[in-house]
C-alpha cells in the first residue's frame, strides 16, 4: 500500500514531463529544445513545422507542412539529404544565434549557417509558411528564412531566380522519391542569360523551357511579376484570393504542377501542369525547327520558311532532331542574296538564352533594320515591355525550341531571317 502515493506522484510527473515538451505556438528561443513530436504552429494555424517521416520511410525528417489539411502536404524539409534514423533529433538556437539540428549521438545534420552571428535570435513560423531566423530587436532583422532555400514546392511569396547580392540560386529541387525528400535529379530554375527564362532540367539536360522575359503569366489563381535590377533577377507569383490555398510542386517524376486545395472534396485539383505536351520537349524539332502540336494527322516539326529539313530521311520517319538547314545550301550567308523577313505568328519564342535586347524601347522598323545590318542576325522580335513601350529582341545563330500556338492563344510573332527570291 505504501507504493501507490510514489506511483502516483511518478504518473503525475511524467504527465507534466509530456506537456511540457510539446509545444504549439509559433516561436522557438535560445533557451528551448526542440525535440521529436514538438510543433510549430503558425499565428492562423496554416502551417506546422516539426518531424515527420514521409510515406513508409521510417527515417525522420524535420519540415514544414500545411497545418488544417487533411494528410501531410509537405512543403519544405531541413534535412532532406540528412535523414535522422529514429526520434533521437532535435534542434535548437546554439550560442552563435544559429539554429542547429541534431541527430543520433547529438551529432549536427543541418544548420541555417547565417552569416551574421548574434545572440538573442529565436525562431519563427510565419502564416505564410516561411521559417525566419530574426534577432530579438524592435524592427526583427531577418537572418536566415526557408523561402530563400526552397525545396521541391514553391509557396505564394517565394521567388525563382538569383539573389545578385549574395549569389543565391532560387530553384527548386525534386525529391528523389515519394518516401525520400533528398534531392532528385529534376530542377526548376531561372536562366538570366540573353532574355530570361525559366527551364526544367533533368540533371543538366533542358527539357523544357518557357517564352523568353518578359512573360504573359496570365493564371486565374496567381499574379506573377518579373524583377530584374542590381540586387535581383527573379519572378514571383501572389495570390490573387488570398483566402485560396495553393502550392506549385516539381514532383519526383519531373512534372510541374500548380494546386489548388480544393475544401469540397478534400483534395489537391491540378489547373496546370508542364511539360504538358509532345511540343513542350525541349529541342523537339531541332535548329530551325517549329513544333505545332495542335496535327493530329501529320507530323507535329515542320521547318522555319527559307529552310529544309537536314535529315529528309529521318524526317520522313517523324524525327526532327537533326533540325533544320537553309534551303539554299549553296550560299553560307543572306547577305546580299535577296533577304528579307517573314512574319511566324502566334509562337514561343525560341530559346533566347543567347539572344541580345537590341534596343529596350524602340520601333519596329529600327529593329529590323538593326537585326538587317548583322549577318549574323538570323530572326528578331519586338516585344511589349510594361513601362518601355516595344523592346527589340535578336537572336543571333541557331534558333532551337520554337512551338507553334493556337491562333486565339498567343500573339508573339517574330521575323525570320531569309531569302526572298
Amino acid at each position: 500500500m505504501e507504493t501507490i502515493p510514489w506511483i502516483s506522484c511518478l504518473l503525475i510527473l511524467l504527465q507534466f514531463t509530456v506537456c511540457t515538451s510539446t509545444t504549439s505556438n509559433d516561436t522557438i528561443t535560445i533557451n528551448q529544445i526542440f525535440t521529436d513530436g514538438d510543433l510549430l504552429i503558425s499565428k492562423e494555424k496554416t502551417f506546422a513545422f516539426g518531424f515527420f517521416n514521409p510515406g513508409s520511410s521510417s527515417y525522420r525528417y524535420l519540415g514544414i507542412w500545411f497545418y488544417n489539411i487533411p494528410g501531410q502536404t509537405v512543403v519544405w524539409v531541413a534535412n532532406r539529404n540528412n535523414p535522422i534514423n529514429g526520434s533521437s533529433g532535435f534542434l535548437s538556437i546554439n550560442q552563435q544565434g544559429n539554429l542547429v539540428l541534431y541527430g543520433e549521438d547529438s551529432d549536427p545534420v543541418w544548420s541555417t549557417n547565417a552569416s551574421v552571428e548574434t545572440t538573442g535570435n529565436l525562431a519563427q513560423l510565419l502564416d505564410s509558411g516561411n521559417l525566419v531566423l530574426v534577432q530579438r530587436n524592435k524592427d526583427k532583422s531577418i537572418l536566415w528564412q526557408s523561402f530563400d532555400h526552397p525545396t521541391d514546392t514553391l509557396l505564394p511569396g517565394m521567388k525563382i531566380g538569383v539573389n545578385r547580392k549574395t549569389g543565391q540560386n532560387w530553384m527548386l529541387k525534386s525529391w528523389r522519391s515519394e518516401n525520400d525528400p533528398g534531392i532528385g535529379n529534376f530542377f526548376y530554375r531561372l536562366n538570366p542569360n540573353g532574355s530570361p527564362q525559366i527551364f526544367l532540367y533533368n540533371d543538366t539536360t533542358r527539357y523544357w523551357r518557357s517564352n523568353p522575359w518578359p512573360w504573359r503569366i496570365n493564371l486565374e489563381v496567381y499574379y506573377c511579376s518579373f524583377i530584374n535590377n542590381q540586387d535581383e533577377i527573379c519572378y514571383n507569383c501572389s495570390l490573387r484570393n488570398t483566402s485560396v490555398i495553393s502550392r506549385q510542386q516539381l514532383d519526383h517524376l519531373g512534372i510541374m504542377r500548380w494546386l489548388v486545395w480544393q475544401e469540397n472534396d478534400d483534395q489537391w485539383k491540378e489547373f496546370l501542369s508542364l511539360p504538358r505536351d509532345r511540343c513542350d520537349d525541349y529541342g523537339r524539332c531541332g535548329g530551325y525547327g517549329k513544333c505545332d502540336s495542335n496535327t493530329v494527322t501529320r507530323y507535329e516539326c515542320a521547318c522555319l520558311p527559307g529552310y529544309e529539313p537536314k535529315s529528309p530521311r529521318n524526317w520522313n520517319l517523324w524525327d526532327g532532331r537533326d533540325g533544320c538547314v537553309r534551303k539554299r545550301k549553296e550560299s553560307s550567308s543572306v547577305c546580299g542574296h535577296g533577304e528579307g523577313f517573314i512574319k511566324v505568328e502566334s509562337v514561343k519564342l525560341p530559346d533566347a538564352s543567347a539572344a541580345v535586347w537590341v534596343d529596350m524601347s524602340t520601333s519596329h522598323i529600327d529593329c529590323e533594320q538593326q537585326c538587317k545590318r548583322n549577318c549574323a542576325c538570323s530572326a528578331y522580335s519586338t516585344i511589349f515591355i510594361a513601362g518601355n513601350g516595344s523592346g527589340c529582341l535578336a537572336w543571333y545563330g541557331e534558333l532551337i525550341d520554337t512551338k507553334t500556338y493556337p491562333p486565339d492563344a498567343a500573339t508573339i510573332c517574330m521575323f525570320v531571317l531569309t531569302l526572298l527570291n
